[in-house]
């Protein structure tokens, strides 16, 4: 099937991750042209190829700024962002014992990057009048998470209010710009590493009616459909859900 994403430029922010790799690959199949962000991890953002890798903290204003005006020198404009950055803390810390450095620390990492990205994204947008955005938020967004709420309500804040928000001003300055956003639920990355062994799929999927974990090739190929004009021309300020089909309640008895 034709996605129209060949010669597109396209910049993908926490590329050097699981999720943020398959989505270089992903666009790189298509013959997209791919700037690979990345944070800490470069050797891993240029494993996935790209005509790009460049890093930036985008806590930072004036970094993801930089890496906007680099990106847009190197493509000779942006078509297509893809804000995957972000930071699961992996420990439980349930919300009586939950420190402020952290809850503010995760906030910083996961909604203030989004933002950061996605305004200066919508800059571009008005440069070039079209385009899509496509944010990552996460099933903690959808249905909360225990020893996590710090993370689930920055995730909903990117999958709820800012979502919504952006959809319905993005086309003051771009009439057929369109946003997204693609929630993952548990999924094979290094983000997860040591937290989807056997005995832990069969714990985090008994909410879920497919017993098994994602695969970032799964969230990348949802990426790619939204951010297709061909095949998602007319979808926006929609959450895509991968997630096999979770709910916020236990559907399978403990084994």
């Amino acid at each position: 099937m034709e996605t129209g994403l060949a010669g597109k430029r396209v910049l993908v922010t926490g590329g050097s991750g699981g999720i943020g790799g398959a989505c270089v690959c992903a666009f790189a199949d298509e013959r997209a042209r791919v700037a690979v962000h990345y944070h800490r991890g470069r050797e891993r953002a240029e494993a996935f190829g790209g005509e790009l890798v460049v890093g930036a903290d985008l806590t930072d204003e004036s970094q993801v700024d930089a890496l906007f005006d680099e990106v847009r020198a190197a493509l000779g404009g942006l078509d297509v962002c893809v804000a995957v950055a972000g930071v699961w803390p992996s420990e439980d810390v349930p919300v009586w014992e939950l420190p402020l450095e952290r809850w503010e620390r995760t906030l910083r990492e996961n909604l203030t990057s989004t933002f950061l990205t996605a305004r200066a994204y919508l800059r571009e947008l008005e440069r070039e009048g079209h385009g899509s955005l496509v944010m990552i938020a996460s099933t903690a967004g959808l249905f909360g998470e225990a020893g996590h709420a710090d993370y689930a309500a920055a995730k909903s804040a990117v999958a709820h209010g800012l979502l919504l928000s952006l959809k319905n001003e993005v086309v003051r300055v771009a009439p057929s710009a369109r946003v997204n956003v693609v929630a993952p639920g548990w999924t094979e990355s290094p983000m997860t590493r040591g937290h989807v062994d056997p005995q832990q799929v069969e714990r985090v999927t008994r909410t879920m009616a497919l017993r098994k974990v994602a695969q970032p090739e799964d969230i990348a190929r949802a990426v790619l459909y939204l951010a297709s004009d061909e095949l998602a021309g007319h979808v926006t300020g929609q959450v895509l859900t991968v997630a096999g089909g979770m709910e916020g309640r236990t559907i399978h008895p403990e084994a």
